[in-house]
């Protein structure tokens, strides 16, 4: 537990009416951003975790002398929520951007020398800002390119606010705008496997318009990668739980909520293992299945429609060489189940050698093979994308499995997801999984929690933050 004293008074625009109370329940992005959000201005605040660390599943943890992320997270420019967030922390600098989008793709399949291409834009403005890149981009035919063009346009054209979208899979779209096998694998799942967890056919027409949209079609910039430099648990749980202290949130960790109830005079109580926590306003910041089982009867319309979002998983896989043997900080890679592979050796604290990690998206085949069946599957693989490691010793291979790692972009999910308000007066929804408009990404997460303090903050009758929705004004 930590309680933190205030340096400054609310960060708010007017007066602030004494003595309201929140809980929120979850210590991931949503959560955090919540907490913080609420305490600016001026509402006392529990934050209670299950865990013992915030971060949700963005975290680290301890592998003899690594420090090793359960997985790779990255943002894009455009994902000004998670921009404001790591400023709120203070975590800028250890996740910065590239300075211009650039993207080394690897097919395996091409011979050696002539297998490399890049994505990468040019200070143009959109669509030019990738024609150049496209028309190079050696891992699709002309006609391909010039196709793909088409279907950008046509993208871009689509109206995101169109419930009708929500219904039709991404896959069948591509294909009746001329995209071929090769185009959707070479280009439209790259990005969408890494951004939705899922292949374009399994997608949500509606998620997938808005990840090309806003990350390709926006702005020249808006696709620009950032990552950790640092271990995740440095931004996500230490830097988190400096700012949500120094914001007077009394933080509780391996605390796991029980229950939530309201009373007849509108309060809230929270029920954990030995102790009852009252407030005047509960956000519930955690997984759907999680959430459906502590909504009280009536909050939501159609609770099980929480149930019915499907999830999806992620492997990561994650190899220690004796030396290095990758150049690039990445690279995307095409004709083999490697996805994305990212040079952890710094952000690890690895002193000799260089750790590779893998982040494979729509893992459903892999997320419960075993250990040494991986190592055969992938070891192999990364002989025939990185030449350097023929020589290599491995030092050491793990993996990290998180079996419901992102909820299903599937068709018709849109539907399933809820707003920040229930029915409940008081009670509030945050997580990537609510009705953010993003699919599953960290960016969804500190808008979901933005979203759900906006709504408390209104009932509980404080003014919002002046900088708070700064990150609107920046998209």
């Amino acid at each position: 537990m930590s309680h933190g004293t205030r340096s400054e008074g609310p960060r708010t625009d007017g007066p602030v009416p004494p003595g309201r109370h929140a809980v929120v329940v979850g210590g991931g992005l949503a959560g955090t951003t919540a907490a913080l959000a609420l305490a600016d201005a001026g509402v006392r605040v529990t934050l209670l975790e299950g865990r013992p660390r915030l971060g949700g599943l963005a975290f680290s943890f301890r592998r003899g002398e690594l420090t090793v992320d359960n997985g790779q997270h990255v943002y894009l420019r455009c994902c000004t929520a998670y921009r404001w967030f790591l400023d709120r922390i203070g975590g800028a600098d250890l996740a910065p951007l590239q300075d211009r989008l650039d993207v080394p793709v690897v097919d395996a399949d091409r011979p050696e020398g002539r297998r490399l291409g890049r994505l990468r834009r040019d200070p143009l403005p959109v669509p030019l800002h990738l024609g150049r890149s496209l028309a190079a981009y050696p891992h699709l035919s002309l006609a391909d390119r010039a196709r793909v063009g088409r279907a950008a346009l046509a993208l871009k054209g689509l109206d995101l606010t169109d419930p009708a979208l929500d219904d039709e899979d991404f896959g069948s779209w591509l294909a009746a705008h001329g995209q071929s096998p090769r185009a959707v694998e070479a280009l439209w799942d790259l990005v969408g496997v890494a951004t939705l967890n899922a292949v374009a056919g399994d997608s949500s027409l509606a998620l997938a318009a808005m990840v090309f949209k806003t990350g390709l079609l926006s702005d020249p910039g808006a696709a620009d990668i950032g990552w950790a430099r640092v271990p995740l648990g440095d931004l996500h749980d230490r830097l988190a739980r400096e700012a949500l202290d120094a914001a007077g949130v009394r933080t509780e960790v391996r605390t796991r909520v029980t229950s939530v109830r309201t009373g007849a005079d509108g309060s809230w109580t929270v029920e954990i293992p030995g102790g009852t926590i009252h407030a005047d306003a509960v956000i519930l910041a955690v997984p759907q299945r999680e959430a459906h089982d502590l909504l009280p009867a009536g909050a939501l319309d159609h609770p099980e429609r929480l149930l019915d979002i499907g999830t999806a998983p992620i492997l990561n896989v994650h190899v220690v060489y004796d030396r290095k043997v990758l150049a690039q900080p990445f690279f995307a890679a095409l004709g083999t189940p490697v996805q994305w592979v990212f040079d952890r050796t710094d952000a690890s604290g690895l002193r000799r050698g260089q750790y590779l990690a893998l982040s494979q998206s729509v893992a459903q085949d892999d997320i419960d093979a075993p250990v040494a069946a991986l190592r055969e599957r992938y070891l192999p693989e990364l002989e025939r994308l990185l030449p350097h490691t023929r020589d290599a010793r491995v030092e050491d291979f793990f993996v990290t499995r998180e079996r419901t790692a992102t909820f299903a972009p599937a068709p018709g999910v849109g539907r399933l997801r809820p707003g920040a308000r229930t029915k409940a007066p008081g009670l509030y929804l945050a997580g990537a999984w609510t009705a953010t408009g993003w699919p599953a990404t960290m960016e969804s997460a500190v808008r979901s929690g933005v979203g759900a303090a906006d709504a408390a903050l209104g009932a509980l009758g404080r003014p919002r933050p002046r900088h708070l929705f700064a990150f609107e004004e920046a998209a």
